[in-house]
């Protein structure tokens, strides 16, 4: 047995439809394509987005949405957090948190109120929230809020 012998057998392929070959096989003088017209050339149509000049569906419908391009995004991090990273140190800036890996370096910080404040320390931040605050100055430290 030889390839040319597995199934479909020879009789049973079909095949391809060769246009332009002669009025005798149906398929000859304008090869199926008509007479004339933007279809009929060679390298003719039209693309599949094309609507027949009408408006495209993209251009019909309504655009809806505002990215604002100065918003300021901030990296969440929870006083429990900050706290469990720095066990018995009093003072703890911003480039404490860079280093240890809390955030990326150059990131704008917020500190949460999750978590509890049992000693006095003083964290450096961009904003603090109400609870934070309140949890931090209630144990005796301090809440350094920085510019921007």
């Amino acid at each position: 047995m030889r390839l040319h012998e597995i199934y479909p057998f020879q009789e049973e392929r079909k095949n391809r439809k060769r246009v332009g070959r002669g009025g005798g096989s149906g398929w000859g003088g304008t090869s199926g394509k008509g007479h004339k017209g933007q279809n009929a050339r060679s390298g003719g149509g039209v693309p599949a987005w094309f609507e027949g000049g009408q408006m495209p569906l993209a251009r019909r419908l309504p655009k809806r949405g505002f990215k604002n391009p100065f918003r300021e995004e901030y990296v969440a991090l929870n006083v429990g957090q900050i706290l469990g990273a720095f066990e018995g140190k009093t003072e703890i800036s911003l480039e404490d948190m860079y280093e240890r890996g809390l955030c990326k370096k150059g990131a704008l910080v917020k500190v949460l109120g999750m978590g509890e404040v049992s000693a006095a320390v003083t964290i450096e931040a961009h904003r603090f929230s109400a609870s934070a605050t309140e949890k931090i100055t209630k144990a005796g430290g301090t809440a350094k809020a920085l510019e921007g």
